[in-house]
């Protein structure tokens, strides 16, 4: 009778177990995991203060940010909904309309911008930590602490372009979570609040198309049978959003690299595992890595894919003894980096085929496994080893935390980035064009020559290093070098780079007039309303005697850019050279309401008025 009454408990308890593993766990919070996650947000948030406090606007931010028109305006927005050309080469509405609203705030202030990236990644770290919680994984604050001030995600929230990183993610894992509370609760409308959440993470970022291979994984690491109608419009919403942004994205910049099927194979398993060495190692972190050479006769590259294959494998076999969990984790980070591994041609693998801001969500699946196994160990341990362990997780945390800050550093300018580039990376593509270019900016012309050169023999055929090395050239005065660069320049054919302008310059410079005249009379065929070409062939002409012409120019000059002292002075000395003294002394009158200290302007208009009073000859007796 004893007997039968213990079996039925343990039948009892048995049942009770499984009906645990098929309702998901409840999420409860005390005061004590409101402590918990202030020390994240200290964490997230602390660690990245040198981006906040110091960074400005880098690299792409310019061109991606700071230059797209439709942000700046008010009727942009419809612009960023309506007109996919408008925003350059990818379709990500969402992550624009974030940066139009903000510039409604603070303008193109970068501080703004890059607190909101913070605070995006703090969202975003609360989210992988209720997830952890969900999922029942072990140690599931300390993989939100990783994540929270791992220097791997420092390209992605320091570099305020990167917004569409952490807004995808943050629809991504709000996704994920409401998909599961459809799975337990059976109610449509978390399934539809779900696909909603689904298409803003590929409106932020298409890479977010992953997100229903992970769902499946899910599904079958906690044996639930997947509404297949339901997950099915995931799949379908998800491929038709891709693939007709990749469709328009080929048909602005077609991009193809002559990759075999076995040579991209070998550049995924390479890939894999640099991730997954910078995840458990993060140093000599760069924002490009060396581009590898892929070589199908390399046995090391041949060794990479069968330990990826062996890995999996081996995690398979041991699924029964150790849980499916590792193994799900692992296939996360495979899948939801899959769109970067090499299969699919983008553009960026002109440059590498790694780059850090392309594990921001993936590596949640390395860290999970990687704390979740660790923290399993250490609760198996004696209470004055598991102080040990915990005292050691802390160390790693604060190291890591270090790490972070000091790499959040390198985003300040461009300047530093790229001299950090150099430093890890020599042979990067336009690092050194791109570090000219700071350079330029900040008028250290010599330096920015010097680095220009370094350019120029690492990418002969970049037309727009040669530019930017004219330019500069033209500042120090170096004209007939200038011209020489800027001749190859114009070889190629790309008129958009205002070449004409600057190769006027030069031969302004070496007093070849009329050749200026003509580069400049060329640049004004290509963009009839740039002010400078107009001022510059102005100032020619009047070299060249033929003043009518250039008071023509001069006057267009101010039309475009009115109240202009430099220009009022050279209008002002083509008329004075045709004699039209009343027009002078209203140039010069114009220019002193601008600039009443301006002392040439005070002698000029005595000159003037002194001819006047000579033409009209002596006063009648």
């Amino acid at each position: 009778m004893k007997t039968s009454r213990q079996q039925r408990r343990r039948q009892a308890y048995q049942a009770r177990k499984r009906a645990q593993r098929q309702v998901a766990p409840a999420v409860g919070y005390t005061p004590q995991d409101g402590r918990a996650a202030g020390v994240l947000a200290l964490l997230a948030v602390g660690c990245f203060l040198p981006s906040i406090l110091w960074g400005g606007f880098v690299w792409d931010d310019n061109s991606y940010l700071v230059g797209v028109e439709p942000i700046s305006t008010w009727s942009g927005l419809w612009q960023i909904w309506g007109s996919p050309a408008a925003l350059g080469d990818y379709y990500w509405p969402l992550t624009y309309t974030t940066f139009w609203a903000e510039h409604k705030l603070w303008g193109f202030n970068p501080t703004g911008y890059r607190a909101v990236n913070v605070l995006l990644h703090l969202a975003n770290t609360l989210l992988v930590w209720h997830l952890m919680r969900r999922l029942a994984v072990p140690g599931a604050w300390a993989v939100a602490a990783f994540f929270a001030i791992h220097p791997l995600h420092v390209e992605s929230v320091a570099w305020i372009i990167e917004r569409k990183d952490m807004l995808s993610g943050f629809f991504f894992l709000a996704a994920a979570l409401l998909w599961m509370r459809f799975v337990d609760k059976a109610r449509s409308q978390y399934w539809a609040g779900s696909l909603l959440l689904y298409v803003a993470a590929l409106l932020s970022k298409s890479m977010a198309v992953t997100l229903p291979a992970a769902l499946l994984l899910w599904h079958w690491w906690k044996k639930k049978p997947p509404d297949w109608i339901r997950l099915g419009a995931f799949f379908v919403v998800g491929l038709a959003l891709v693939l007709a942004d990749v469709v328009r994205h080929h048909a602005i910049k077609a991009v193809s690299f002559d990759f075999s099927l076995i040579e991209r194979a070998l550049i995924a398993a390479r890939a894999l595992w640099f991730y997954a060495g910078k995840l458990l190692w993060p140093t000599n972190l760069s924002v490009v890595y060396p581009r590898w050479d892929v070589q199908v006769a390399d046995p090391l590259a041949w060794g990479y894919l069968i330990a990826a294959i062996a890995f999996v494998t081996i995690l398979w076999h041991l699924r029964h003894r150790i849980g499916r969990g590792p193994l799900v984790g692992v296939l996360f980070f495979l899948v939801v980096l899959s769109p970067v591994l090499g299969f699919v041609d983008y553009r960026y693998m002109r440059y590498s085929f790694v780059a850090d801001r392309f594990v921001y969500l993936a590596g949640i699946g390395v860290m999970a496994v990687v704390c979740g196994g660790a923290t399993w160990g250490v609760r198996r341990l004696s209470d004055l080893w598991q102080k040990g362990a915990w005292a050691v997780a802390v160390a790693v945390i604060v190291v890591l935390g270090m790490l972070t800050w000091k790499q959040a550093g390198i985003w300040q300018d461009d300047e530093t980035l790229w001299r950090h580039v150099i430093k890890l990376n020599p042979q990067a593509y336009n690092a050194h064009a791109n570090l000219g270019n700071a350079l330029r900016k900040q008028k250290r012309y010599e330096e920015a020559v010097s680095t220009y050169q370094k350019a120029v023999k690492q990418d002969p055929h970049n037309v727009k290093t040669f530019v930017y090395l004219g330019r500069s050239l033209n500042r120090l005065d170096r004209f007939e070098e200038a011209e020489r660069f800027l001749r190859v320049a114009l070889a190629a054919n790309l008129p958009t780079l205002r070449m004409q302008l600057h190769l006027g310059h030069a031969l302004y410079g070496q007093q070849r007039y009329e050749e200026a005249v003509a580069a400049y009379q060329a640049a004004i065929e290509q963009a009839p309303d740039l002010y400078e070409t107009h001022v510059s062939l102005g100032m020619t002409l009047g070299k060249l005697g033929r003043h009518p012409q250039a008071e023509t120019h001069l006057r267009r000059a101010l039309v475009l850019v009115p109240q202009n002292v430099d220009t009022l002075e050279h209008l002002a000395n083509a008329l004075m050279a045709q004699k039209k003294y009343g027009e002078v002394l209203q140039c010069l009158d114009q220019l002193l309401a601008i600039d009443p200290t301006h002392e040439g302007a005070r002698q000029n208009r005595a000159v003037v008025l002194g001819a006047m009073q000579r033409q009209k000859g002596p006063a009648d007796e």
